[in-house]
């Protein structure tokens, strides 16, 4: 049987492949649009809320965990990615575990923390709605749910506006990746509706824009535990 290639599993696999081409790009600052905006605009976002602790859930190599952890957060991070893990831990500036979405759905997070982000890191189907049903139960009172992902608007291209599997693409990535992973796409209302099928009041939107493009490069969402 050929495997599925639009899977939450595939996912993985690609970005074990990739993990070292992505190391190299995020550490000499190849991708265009996260030295102009993203890269910001989700520090700026965790900041609004002065966190004492936060988790990052796909923290890849670990750029964020540590810019946040100069501002004096307690920050962590978890990823699925064994490479990527190693190459966070050995940078240092924030605590790192190697962890499955599936493993964390399944109630491998026994902390709480003030703040759970997740950067461009909710590719999947089955494996984002486990994170958004723990979330709540990783959360302290008045904690935050922030999500940073392609704007959707932006993202969907030719295609039909409405959630589902898309081929993946490295495109404004530069230097050896190969075979992408698949993502889903979803809506701004399938977002949205995410949140609020998890116990989530969106608190928040914010939709980042390029200088040079006037587009939004981004779409940022904080959500609140609902009551």
């Amino acid at each position: 049987m050929q495997p599925d290639p639009f899977s939450d599993t595939t996912i993985i696999e690609s970005w074990a492949r990739n993990a070292r081409p992505w190391i190299a790009a995020v550490r000499e600052g190849r991708i265009e649009s996260r030295r102009q905006v993203t890269d910001r605009a989700i520090v700026d976002a965790v900041l609004a809320r002065s966190p004492r602790s936060l988790l990052d859930v796909g923290c890849g190599e670990g750029w964020l965990v540590r810019e946040l952890a100069r501002h004096g957060i307690e920050a962590s991070g978890v990823d699925a990615i064994p490479q990527l893990v190693e190459a966070a831990r050995d940078a240092g500036g924030g605590t790192f575990r190697l962890m499955s979405y599936e493993q964390i759905a399944g109630g491998g997070i026994s902390d709480a923390f003030d703040v759970l982000v997740c950067n461009f890191s909710l590719l999947g189907k089955a494996s984002v709605e486990g994170i958004f049903a723990a979330a709540p139960s990783i959360l302290n009172a008045r904690g935050a749910l922030i999500v940073q992902t392609l704007h959707p608007v932006a993202a969907c291209g030719a295609l039909p506006y409405r959630d589902g599997w898309r081929d993946g693409s490295w495109t404004g990535c530069q230097g050896g990746f190969s075979d992408p992973a698949p993502w889903y796409f979803r809506t701004l209302e399938g977002w949205t509706r995410l949140f609020a099928d998890h116990g989530f009041r969106l608190h928040e939107l914010h939709e980042p824009v390029h200088p040079q493009t006037g587009n939004p490069a981004s779409v940022i969402l904080i959500g609140e535990v609902a009551g």
